[in-house]
């Protein structure tokens, strides 16, 4: 993972070590690692993992019944506002799009993963060969939404728990296959386990998906100061950092949180590239499938949340809020 800042790097050897804050779970301490070895190269300083459980991680129900947006990511803000971790480490999926935390900044966004969804079937299928009536796991609404609009008469099935989890009721026949985020089998080094890389044009991914949120306090108090400049000089994607703007401003207009049949993902040219436009993709279903919105707008790269927000408008405008069951 190296960021394309134009910074260069900040060596600040010496000093304690930094505390970094991260989720149990085996593909968040994976993730987390690599932001730690980022900074440790560009910085000289060590850096500690701090495993933090979250409300999602404690509980086995859907997400949206034990509070929705923000229950894997509460419990590490708490813990950066007490000081007990110095930074943290997040999915960026999974920040509020509609809200900053106060006292906090997102410091940096590093170089994002293939955003794309995959399947999984031990069988060995695509999601055309799967055949009518044939189990298909997933725990989003938006991968639900966009499975059954296909029209393969799938049978989707609610499940939650990590990747191995789902990937083990797929051997195990409790499901025929279930859908996931390529970009956590790449850092839990499973990707000899997809079966199909999901085409954005079938299924696409949720704002965000893919990308990891640095986050510190913002205040420059004590040995606090500096930190989130430090952190964005050593990890900071000028290009990821854009496009998750121009989606996660979409997500925050249309009013929908993580658990809504919603997908965005935005197209950036790479720095330097002569064409300074960028395109964002996104989608409002109906829960069922029965209905599917999707629209593509292009805008200058320079102004991703004024993209995403006049995307949003055109959505809500053609009955998005309806689809997804707002009155």
């Amino acid at each position: 993972m190296s960021a394309t800042s134009s910074a260069g790097s900040t060596r600040v050897a010496g000093g304690a070590p930094l505390r970094l804050g991260t989720r149990r779970s085996a593909l968040a301490l994976a993730q987390s690692e690599q932001v730690a070895a980022a900074v440790r190269a560009a910085t000289g300083r060590e850096v500690e993992l701090v495993p933090i459980v979250t409300a999602g991680d404690r509980s086995t129900a859907a997400i949206a019944q034990i509070g929705g947006t923000g229950v894997f990511v509460t419990a590490l803000r708490e813990a950066l506002l007490a000081g007990t971790v110095d930074f943290a480490v997040h999915s960026l999926k999974d920040l509020p799009a509609s809200t900053t935390a106060a006292g906090l900044t997102l410091a940096a966004v590093p170089p994002r993963a293939d955003p794309r969804d995959v399947l999984v079937s031990p069988a060995d299928r695509t999601l055309a060969q799967l055949g009518r009536g044939a189990r298909v796991g997933t725990g989003s609404a938006r991968r639900a939404a966009q499975l059954r609009a296909l029209g393969y008469g799938l049978d989707v099935v609610a499940i939650r728990g990590n990747v191995d989890t789902r990937i083990k009721k797929a051997i195990d026949g409790e499901v025929d296959a279930v859908v996931l985020a390529r970009a956590g089998l790449d850092r839990l080094d499973r990707l000899d386990a997809v079966t199909e890389i999901l085409d954005p044009a079938v299924m696409l991914p949720s704002p965000g998906q893919g990308a990891l949120a640095v986050e510190c306090v913002a205040d420059g108090s004590r040995d606090r100061a500096g930190l989130a400049e430090l952190l964005r000089c050593a990890l900071d994607d000028l290009p990821s950092r854009t496009a998750v703007a121009a989606e996660r401003a979409f997500l925050a207009a249309v009013e929908a949180g993580c658990t809504a049949p919603v997908g965005a993902l935005a197209d950036v040219p790479p720095r330097g590239a002569d064409d300074d436009e960028i395109r964002l993709d996104a989608v409002v279903a109906a829960p069922d499938g029965s209905t599917v919105l999707r629209r593509a707008l292009t805008g200058p790269a320079g102004q991703p949340e004024v993209l995403g927000q006049r995307l949003a408008e055109i959505m809500l405008s053609a009955g998005a809020h309806t689809l997804m069951g707002h009155s």
